[in-house]
């Protein structure tokens, strides 16, 4: 039996967590999701379709099984459940996922850009945010297209084409970041490239390291 404190413990930071997204803009309307896994149990608590991030509440949060079982909800579940689930049996060191529709990541992804990793954080935090096309009929991405990148645990975070982001880690706050980092570089490749291209100056260098102790011993 699932402890009912970890749930309310669980929902509540969801909530506050789905809250800073909004009000940072990342996410607006009804779209992108976010879940976090149950300490001890096979089971996650996500965000239902139809719902709003500035609009949850632990009374409309669902309780989903890893097998896909959804406890007792009177909302519809996630269109991209499927993802989520997937994500936390392939991986056991995630335990929080955040998707969202990020206006500046979305458009590098809807021009069919990979995101440069620019700024030291990047590439400390980072270090590379694939681009994951669409579906082969060209409908959003699911498990098939998103959890064979994932596979690879030094992949923290994805770009998906036409859709918008993921970021995943061991808590709501650490997925949260990366969501934020990822828009955040998104911006800044996109002022980088427009003052290049406005003064004919060609791209320089990116960064090869993150902290000054890496670099010291590359």
């Amino acid at each position: 039996m699932i402890d009912q404190d970890e749930i309310f413990e669980k929902k509540s930071d969801l909530i506050a967590i789905a809250r800073r997204c909004f009000q940072q803009g990342l996410q607006t309307n009804a779209g992108g999701n976010l879940s976090v896994r149950i300490e001890n149990a096979e089971a996650i608590v996500i965000k239902p379709s139809g719902v709003g991030f500035n609009e949850c509440t632990h009374e409309n949060l669902q309780i989903v099984h890893l097998d896909g079982t959804i406890e007792a909800s009177d909302y519809k579940p996630s269109k991209d459940l499927g993802f989520h689930l997937d994500l936390y049996r392939i991986r056991d060191d995630i335990n929080a996922v955040v998707h969202c529709h990020s206006p500046w990541a979305t458009g590098y992804a809807s021009a069919g850009l990979e995101i440069p990793c620019l700024t030291v954080q990047t590439i400390e935090k980072i270090g590379r945010m694939p681009l994951i096309p669409l579906s082969g009929k060209g409908g959003p991405q699911t498990e098939v297209e998103i959890s064979p990148v994932f596979r690879d645990e030094s992949v923290v975070a994805a770009v998906l084409a036409n859709h918008g982001t993921i970021g995943v880690g061991s808590t709501l706050m650490k997925a949260q970041y990366l969501a934020e980092i990822i828009e955040e570089t998104a911006h800044i490749a996109f002022v980088r490239d427009t003052l290049l291209a406005a003064h004919g100056a060609p791209k320089p260098a990116a960064p090869k390291f993150g902290t000054a102790i890496e670099a010291a011993a590359g």
